[in-house]
């Protein structure tokens, strides 16, 4: 049997961390001994190793969109596990934009990479990256596990997705960063779990007076690109999943608040298993049959 679970290793929303706050976006897949990372906040090379990730077998990465929060660890990711002795090629599944990031960090480190080539007689780490723009649909294939994608509702941002890995016997979704999306429901029809970000309507104006900088900006940005906790209940109901995990919460880091009232503000759409998101907690997937 191959153990299969999804680790949620950043479960913050939002790019900033404070003491006591958790770190923001990250997550490991884990399904028929394939290793996957769903974006690449502050902290996720830490995170990896944490969970006895050999970052020297990175192969495959998927990044949700373009905010910091999502991507900003993902050169230095790349870059540390070409310390640790990577030498095959990496495939990253981004949006269109994401190349600009890689090739601006590659730029900014050309001294420390080629020196290490001369020095300590690495491959090119430009050789080991194999950018590939998402889009709507299938975005990876192989064997029996297919990964697709959908936009979500996230504005500004267009090029932001929601991600669905599933075999025969598996079924993990993403909600990436969205407001309520409709759409959402038939995409994780039926999964083992929704990992949906969410938002607690009660601590938003506490949270808005402590960060904000005197403009109703902020506050406007998270009513409409982001998903009430009680929405993100009333999705995975509708949409009949096995699961419910809450990530890239909002807030992460107030005192005032605990797991107790993110349950509270589900209890009256969700009636399934509910994970409050920790950094570092693994949700167990079916084990996929030997044959």
């Amino acid at each position: 049997m191959s153990e299969n679970y999804v680790a949620l290793l950043g479960t913050k929303g939002g790019p900033a961390i404070r003491p006591g706050s958790s770190m923001p976006t990250s997550n490991l897949v884990v399904i028929d001994d394939r290793h996957m990372v769903v974006d690449c906040g502050l902290g996720v090379t830490r995170a990896l190793v944490d969970q006895g990730i050999q970052l020297k077998e990175l192969s495959l990465i998927f990044i949700t969109h373009l905010h910091s929060d999502h991507y900003l660890e993902l050169g230095p990711l790349i870059h540390t596990a070409w310390t640790a002795g990577l030498k095959t090629r990496v495939s990253i599944y981004g949006p269109a934009g994401l190349e600009e990031y890689w090739n601006a960090f590659i730029m900014s480190m050309r001294a420390d990479i080629n020196l290490r080539m001369a020095d300590e007689g690495r491959p090119d780490l430009r050789d080991l990256v194999n950018l590939h723009v998402m889009d709507d649909g299938v975005v990876f294939r192989q064997d029996t596990l297919c990964v697709s994608a959908i936009r979500t509702l996230h504005p500004p941002l267009v090029n932001c997705f929601a991600l669905s890995f599933k075999t025969p016997s598996v079924h993990a979704v993403f909600s990436g960063d969205t407001a309520p999306l409709p759409e959402l429901e038939n995409f994780a029809r039926g999964a083992d779990v929704l990992i949906h970000e969410a938002m607690l309507e009660s601590a938003l104006p506490a949270l808005f007076k402590r960060v904000g900088n005197g403009s109703d900006h902020l506050m406007q940005h998270w009513l409409r690109s982001h998903t009430f906790v009680h929405d993100a209940a009333a999705t995975a109901t509708r949409a009949g999943v096995k699961q419910l995990a809450l990530s890239h919460l909002i807030p992460a880091d107030d005192p005032d608040y605990s797991d107790e009232d993110w349950i509270r503000a589900t209890e009256a759409l969700w009636h399934g298993p509910l994970v409050v998101g920790h950094d570092g907690i693994k949700i167990t997937l079916p084990d996929t049959p030997e044959l």
